[in-house]
């Protein structure tokens, strides 16, 4: 929902701010010196900042497109603050700060409507960030447009799209906290898409197309709903992507399924049901893996690297990844779970010399 915004601020106003903020632990920034400078100055308007934030929330009025926003961490008290956005977006991880001290982190939102899935809400228009975190505090906040970030565009089904509503979560939902500043996770994943689906629909690939850039990374993982595609149907959708992805300049990674959380009698995976085997006999992996094989794309062999966390947790510790206790699904992963294989697929991405290492958001 769209928090509340704060009104003009005035000298009682300010004061009643300034007292509030000090209350619930918020930092209330200096004044650019720019505006000291020139308070009057026809059609000045600073970056959006804390003014646009309550204790739990901020909401600023912006067009779609992509923002830099740099945060300030800390109070009086140690703290530890963690930020999410638009459709439930992990953007932040939680972030200590000492007692007394700041820590500035920097990170870079795609704003778009929808906010979430593509065919789902449009969502609040601008951009909305939630405070959260076990002891929060923000001490300021800025935004402005980002001038030269890359961006990461995902096309993929509901194991990887913003998921509008708990407990469900996708891994690019997660992915964005462990990005650097610079790099922008555009989630264009929709629940229910096969290969077909998602070339066919105007709303879904129609869309992303125009939208890369070159350079861009296009992250493709299209398999689980692929129930009754043939094999040579499903090799040659993969193959139309990546060609369509480079034909804008962009360049393709190919992404292998996540496992289904279905155990043998043996403790392991080793089975049609948990690899993506559909009923055509098409294992989805292979084919993929093929392909990237073939037409020279970056792999991140998402199945193998969950498959083997899976079956190294065995058959309850692995329930955490999952919905498997309050839905009885061993297809859709919790926030939990999102937030592990998120970071499979990051540190897949560096390994790969595909965005940078190293520690993120540090400014």
């Amino acid at each position: 929902m769209r928090p509340g915004r704060r009104p003009p601020a005035g000298r009682p106003r300010r004061r009643a701010a300034l007292a509030a903020a000090v209350a619930l632990g918020i930092g209330l920034p200096a004044v650019p010196a720019q505006a000291r400078e020139h308070p009057h100055e026809p059609g000045h308007r600073p970056p959006p900042g804390i003014a646009n934030c309550t204790a739990t929330a901020c909401h600023f009025d912006l067009p779609p497109g992509t923002y830099d926003v740099r945060v300030t961490l800390g109070g009086d008290h140690p703290s530890s603050t963690a930020l999410s956005g638009e459709t439930r977006r992990a953007l932040l991880p939680e972030t200590p700060a000492p007692a007394g001290g700041r820590v500035v982190r920097r990170l870079t939102v795609d704003v778009r409507t929808p906010e979430g899935e593509p065919l789902g809400p449009e969502g609040t228009p601008g951009l909305d960030l939630a405070i959260g975190g076990s002891a929060p505090a923000l001490a300021g906040i800025r935004v402005t447009p980002a001038r030269h970030a890359r961006q990461i565009l995902l096309v993929g089904d509901s194991t990887v799209c913003d998921q509008p509503g708990e407990p469900y979560a996708g891994w690019g939902q997660h992915l964005p906290q462990y990005l650097r500043a610079g790099l922008s996770v555009a989630n264009y994943a929709d629940s229910g898409e096969s290969t077909v689906s998602y070339l066919g629909n105007p709303l879904l690939w129609g869309t992303v197309g125009p939208l890369i850039r070159r350079g861009d990374l296009v992250l493709i993982q299209l398999a689980h709903n692929d129930r009754t595609t043939d094999g040579a149907a499903y090799r040659a959708n993969l193959e139309t992507l990546v060609a369509g992805v480079r034909e804008r300049g962009g360049e393709p990674v190919l992404v292998t399924p996540v496992v289904r959380r279905w155990f043998n009698a043996d403790g392991t995976l080793n089975n049609g049901t948990a690899l993506l085997v559909n009923g055509l006999g098409v294992d989805h992996p292979a084919v993929v893996r093929s392909v990237a094989a073939d037409r020279d794309v970056p792999l991140i062999d998402l199945t193998a690297r969950t498959k083997a966390l899976v079956e190294s947790l065995g058959v309850e510790g692995s329930k955490a990844l999952y919905l498997s206790d309050g839905k009885r699904d061993n297809t859709h992963t919790s926030v939990h779970g999102a937030t592990v294989y998120a970071s499979l697929v990051r540190d897949e991405l560096v390994a790969r010399h595909l965005v940078p290492g190293g520690k993120v958001r540090v400014g």
